[in-house]
């Protein structure tokens, strides 16, 4: 009998085949306390597991760039003298046994990731779990179960997939992921995003559907998995999965082109990004450039506020490695759903219209001060600009922009090269940024429509909840028509318009956005050469009659059919 289960699609694509139920090794937790004699003997333990395991990560292999992000990424971790630090006061003071001092660090470590509502920064609590796993078995003296030698095809079920099962698997032999647990921003769906392995995850209690050698259907396009196809549900992916393979091509085709429409119309394609190794990966994908630098991380990874010349040393190699293409770093956006484990924020009844972004940075001058500098001075080694979220009022551009020219005083006083003319832009994310756009721009050099937060304030849609996440939608007409307006006021007086948000990512908006105005696209960087392709064989004149045709809708059933209509022709 055919049975159909859904979960949330993490890496595009199609699969066919038959189920390897992964069982990860099983870890029991020594609870017990130690006594003080045995302190030295568990301080020794732990580091001695610690070193192995870094080893064991400097000579791993690798055969994609994710996939050695990923390595860089986890022996970055381990080498955090926070966590050694953490786990062996744990130790001294607490007298715990190595295995739980390891295990509560890591909790402690990974729980700071997992109550952000960032779905990018929230999934790298993994990645602490990952490495505090793999720890652990050096503790123990245990080898864990791999993925790393199968025997035949097969589409690979498991509770969850550590960075390290994905990185360490046997790809020639993996159709495709499916995990109970996990983002589709984790490093093990990006891991199979680079590969080109389809991935669903999210597939609460799908285990206990099935069992070893069930013949499924894995469409990680729509998030579903289909157990016990008929043959004409086989013969329909079958079809979908030649069309898959057509877009592939085709983004592999794009990566590296200009976008320009047919009838000479330029706009950008660029990326956001996290880090450097983000970068690397945005680069090879065809990015031109960054339309979002989120800088939380470099204020999430340390024990406290970054220095201005760690900063700087960051900023300065982003915009090296990009050769003169535009670097946009968005100030630090804290607060609200993200927070940072040596700064205490106050108890907010409603924190995401609280204590956050640049409220700080007006209350706390000297955090804004340090990062601003360090932008400055980035600015003289490439095309940088600056990026203010959760801007509402005129006020606010004015009040930053006194800053910049008091900071840029210092600096010039110090004999620290940086761009005079450096861009300075405005995040659109609220309601009231639509409301007087006009106003805005003419006291700043751009826009960039954050669509997750505007969607949200828009359609007063909490993003989070699950019981109205069907009316979180930024094909909403009340959205669309903000964006337009957002985009009409930049032109009006001579700016352009960008977009970071993941309406940005989703090529079937591509088209809409094209015919709207929309002057940049930052986008996850898989979807930059299909992003690409769109535009490249679109003619502007056709998507702007497109584009209004869509505005004068007043139901999302009918803009949804007009964009489905139009994907399919264009990739017909």
């Amino acid at each position: 009998m055919t049975k159909r289960f859904k979960g949330i699609a993490a890496s595009d694509g199609v699969a066919i085949g038959k189920v390897y139920l992964f069982e990860k090794t099983e870890i029991i937790l020594n609870e017990e306390n130690i006594h003080e004699s045995d302190v030295e003997k568990e301080l020794n333990s732990l580091n001695r597991a610690i070193k192995e395991y870094s080893n064991e990560l400097k000579n791993r292999e690798t055969t994609t760039d994710a996939e050695d992000e990923v390595r860089n990424a986890h022996i970055e971790l381990v080498s955090d003298p926070s966590l050694i630090e953490m786990a062996s006061d744990k130790i001294k003071n607490s007298l715990q046994n190595a295995e739980l001092a390891l295990h509560t660090t890591i909790q402690e470590m990974a729980s700071v990731f997992e109550m952000l509502d960032d779905e990018y920064l929230r999934e790298r609590a993994a990645d602490y779990r990952d490495i505090g796993e793999n720890i652990m078995y050096k503790l123990k003296g245990i080898a864990p179960k791999t993925l790393s030698s199968l025997d035949d095809d097969y589409i690979i079920v498991a509770e969850e997939l550590t960075p390290t099962d994905t990185s360490t698997m046997d790809k020639d032999h993996v159709l495709g992921l499916v995990m109970e647990l996990g983002g589709k921003t984790s490093h093990s769906s990006i891991i199979a995003q680079t590969l080109g392995i389809p991935a669903v995850v999210g597939m609460k209690d799908i285990r206990s559907n099935l069992k070893n050698d069930d013949f499924i259907i894995l469409d990680a396009l729509e998030g579903v998995v289909i157990v016990n196809p008929d043959e004409k549900t086989i013969a329909d992916y079958e079809a979908k999965f030649a069309s898959i393979k057509a877009n592939k091509e085709l983004a592999e085709k794009y990566k590296f082109e200009k976008p320009v429409t047919l009838d000479g119309r330029s706009v950008e394609v660029v990326s956001n990004i996290g880090g450097i190794e983000d970068l690397k990966l945005a680069l090879e994908d065809g990015a031109e450039g960054v339309g979002l630098f989120r800088t939380e991380f470099l204020y999430m990874e340390g024990n406290d506020f970054p220095t201005e010349e760690y900063q700087f040393s960051v900023y300065k190699e982003a915009a090296e490695l990009l050769e003169g293409k535009p670097l946009i770093i968005r100030t630090l956006d804290i607060g609200g759903d993200k927070g940072l484990d040596y700064f205490e924020f106050p108890k907010e009844e409603n924190p995401f219209l609280g204590w956050r972004a640049l409220r700080i940075g007006f209350d706390r001058k000297d955090i804004l001060r340090t990062q601003l500098r360090a932008i400055l001075r980035a600015s003289a080694f490439g095309d940088v600009k600056i990026l203010l979220p959760m801007i509402i009022s005129v006020q606010e551009i004015q009040t930053v922009q006194e800053y910049i020219e008091e900071f840029k005083s210092e600096l010039r006083d110090e004999g620290h090269d940086f761009n005079e003319n450096i861009e300075v832009g405005i995040m659109i994310e609220t309601p009231a940024s639509v409301f007087v756009a006009e106003d805005l721009i003419q006291n700043c050099d751009f826009f960039s429509i954050g669509t997750n937060d505007l969607t949200q304030y828009i359609l007063a849609v909490d993003r989070g909840n699950e019981k109205i996440s069907h009316l979180y939608d930024y094909f909403n007409p009340a959205v669309l028509r903000a964006i337009k307006q957002v985009i009409d006021a930049s032109h009006k007086y001579g700016k352009w318009t960008g977009m970071c948000g993941s309406m940005a990512s989703d090529v079937q908006a591509t088209y809409l956005l094209l015919g709207m105005g929309l002057d940049e696209f930052s986008s996850v960087s898989s979807k930059v050469g299909l992003i690409k392709s769109v535009i490249n064989n679109a003619k502007l004149s056709e998507a702007e009659k497109f584009a209004e045709k869509v505005l004068s809708l007043s139901q999302i059933d009918d803009i949804r059919v007009l964009l489905k209509e139009k994907d399919d022709e264009l990739h017909s």
